[in-house]
């Protein structure tokens, strides 16, 4: 049999049937893709002392995912579920790097959304105007847990990212999206983020 016509659908049910040739086949497939979001997101944060090896090796850890999660029967193609996987494993590690950066900053949460680079925060309750808040870990983590709950797929990303010290523009060229898009999605989660803090204060 000649692996190399079968679609991805059919290369996927040969590697649940444990076919090396075909798992082969997939992952040379999509290493081009990997490797070019790889290089995309490098360039838009290469200040984190990664290598593209490094992301490369992250970006397969996601598309194995995909391979053992994909779903056909669900209303989505495997290329569209393998990218979503490759793409936030590879937020995941750049987040987790630049978390070891900013260590020191992890009590505070803030949200940088300024051309000139100006701290705005906003879990706070508006009738106060601290420069920020400080909550125990628990608290911070369960707030966290309860915004990202009302957030979409996209927003949750620039959410995290933005938890993660990224500003806007670093944020559109991780995400591939412009600018206006992400500026976009912070204002509809600082609202989303007013209304939970109206509820947490009171």
């Amino acid at each position: 049999m000649n692996y190399d016509d079968l679609n991805d659908y059919e290369l996927i049910s040969y590697i649940q049937e444990n076919n090396e040739e075909a798992n082969n086949i997939i992952i040379k497939k999509y290493e081009p893709l990997i490797s070019s979001m790889a290089t995309r997101m490098l360039q838009s944060c290469p200040y984190l002392g990664l290598e593209k090896s490094d992301l490369i090796q992250e970006g397969m850890i996601g598309l194995n995912h995909a391979i053992g999660y994909f779903n056909e029967q669900k209303d989505i193609t495997f290329y569209t579920f393998a990218k979503t996987c490759i793409e936030r494993r590879l937020i995941s590690t750049i987040i987790s790097a630049n978390r070891l950066k900013h260590k020191h900053l992890n009590e505070s949460i803030s949200f940088d959304t300024e051309d000139d680079g100006s701290l705005e925060y906003f879990l706070r309750d508006n009738s106060t105007n601290p420069e920020k808040i400080v909550v125990d870990e628990k608290e911070t983590e369960d707030l966290i847990d309860i915004i990202r709950a009302k957030l979409t797929d996209f927003e949750d990303q620039v959410f995290e990212l933005m938890l993660s010290y990224f500003n806007y523009k670093e944020i559109a060229d991780i995400l591939d999206k412009e600018p206006k898009q992400v500026d976009n999605a912070i204002q509809r989660i600082k609202n989303k983020v007013r209304e939970e803090m109206k509820k947490y204060n009171k």
